[in-house]
């Protein structure tokens, strides 16, 4: 694999390459934004993005460019007989650390609601059903895709994929 970062370029052979974790990782300017950490035996990780900088605040999607590097990338290692750790998602500790806010969230937001159901707030209520279905659609789509899972080269996460 060729590689070329502003000034630092180099060449790493597919046998030395030892794990790659694919993730998603949207951020406020994109937010489909796929990620993948490469790392290497003896040391050095390169982070490969599916977006790139077109101005100070505007990302430009590379979707299919991405995929079919990163299909490519898992096809060669394959061929090559890699023996690379092969992750998706994000980490367990992290994963479980969020899953627990999570349900404390929710926990706090019911009791918010019921509270306003009680008083007959139905503007606040209607405001947190607002919130919670916002929030569901966003934090929960970034928790469902980043659950930590293992993979073959044969059989990529599509949910970390554009």
């Amino acid at each position: 694999m060729s590689w070329r970062i502003g000034s630092r370029s180099g060449v790493w052979p597919y046998a030395e390459i030892a794990s790659i974790r694919l993730s998603y990782r949207p951020m406020t300017m994109q937010a489909r934004r796929f990620r993948a950490d490469i790392k290497r035996r003896g040391g050095g990780r390169i982070a490969i993005v599916s977006t790139s900088w077109q101005t100070v605040t505007l990302m430009t999607p590379q979707d299919q460019g991405y995929r079919a590097f990163i299909t490519e990338l898992h096809r060669r290692m394959k061929a090559a007989g890699s023996k690379a750790s092969l992750a998706g998602g994000i980490g367990t500790a992290t994963y479980g650390a969020a899953v627990v806010m999570l349900a404390l969230l929710a926990i706090a937001m019911v009791g918010l609601l019921v509270r306003a159901l009680a008083t007959s707030e139905f503007t606040g209520a209607l405001f947190l059903v607002g919130i919670a279905i916002w929030f569901a659609w966003t934090i929960g789509g970034f928790i469902k895709r980043n659950r930590p899972r293992r993979y073959t080269f044969d059989e990529l996460p599509e949910t970390l994929l554009p």
